[in-house]
């Protein structure tokens, strides 16, 4: 039997301070629950097929970070924990409980710095998916796209050559697109890029289970690098993904869910909730 694909919805959601977020939503919200997907500097588009996926068992909100895809970002808006902040407001205006919260990359920063603020209790899980956030310790150091230039970036991203993207195919509007997106990851992530150097200090008060999945082949944020992040919060599941670069999602999607299933099953709702 085919499942049909759930319906897809574009908005923009009005939050407290002025900042308003576009979201795409897959399926309805019916029963005050989901997952929320945040993504990295690749745009929310590298989220679309995983969050298409996963919307066949829930309700799925991808919000695009403020300033990606020419969407307006005020002024004020420039941290990772602005946007922790943020989207905690949207789980208040969706008035959404239980939530599993999904980043990749960056969007796991901001995850894990929602976890830290959830004084609402609104979340119940992490899925951090090649996460970036806390300090790597040398000789690991975590890639910047914007030294590299989309190419090496490919090269280092994908394990898989054939879905590194190719500039050579890009239109001018495209490649404008992924410029002023890196831009925008640049205000967002900052100096250090991609880390809080106090972070690692205070995942130890991120109460709920987290499932940190890794890319063995990941040359953005290195495989031990995401060991240690599981290793520094208190409830995590650390699961290394093979043939799978720096979105594990897209290579390797059916490993991914296996291991999610797997992570709710005995993690999150061990007793069959």
């Amino acid at each position: 039997m085919t499942v049909s694909a759930p319906t897809a919805t574009t908005r923009t959601v009005d939050l407290p301070g002025g900042l308003a977020v576009t979201l795409v939503e897959f399926g309805r919200n019916t029963g005050g629950t989901g997952v929320l997907m945040l993504h990295g500097g690749a745009g929310p588009r590298s989220m679309a097929g995983f969050a298409a996926a996963m919307a066949q068992h829930a309700y799925v909100v991808v919000p695009t970070h403020p300033g990606f895809d020419g969407t307006p970002r005020p002024e004020s808006t420039d941290t990772v924990a602005d946007l922790a902040i943020a989207y905690l407001d949207l789980l208040d205006a969706l008035d959404l409980r239980g939530v599993m919260v999904a980043g990749n990359s960056v969007g796991g920063w901001i995850a894990a710095e929602m976890a830290l603020r959830d004084n609402a209790a609104r979340i119940s899980c992490l899925t951090l998916l090649a996460s970036t956030g806390i300090a790597p310790e040398p000789p690991l150091h975590l890639a910047n796209p914007a030294d590299l230039g989309p190419a090496k970036t490919g090269e280092l991203a994908f394990h898989d050559p054939r879905l590194r993207p190719d500039p050579a195919t890009l239109t001018p509007e495209q490649l404008a697109t992924m410029a002023a997106n890196q831009r925008t990851l640049a205000v967002y992530a900052g100096d250090p890029f991609c880390y809080d150097p106090k972070l690692r200090g205070r995942l130890h008060r991120v109460t709920v289970p987290a499932l940190v999945i890794a890319g063995e082949q990941d040359g953005i944020a290195p495989l031990e690098y995401e060991r240690t992040l599981a290793g520094s919060l208190p409830r995590a599941t650390f699961q290394p993904i093979a043939q799978a670069g720096h979105f594990p999602h897209i290579e390797q999607p059916g490993a991914v869910f296996g291991a999610i299933g797997d992570f709710v099953d005995t993690q999150v709702r061990p007793d069959g909730e």
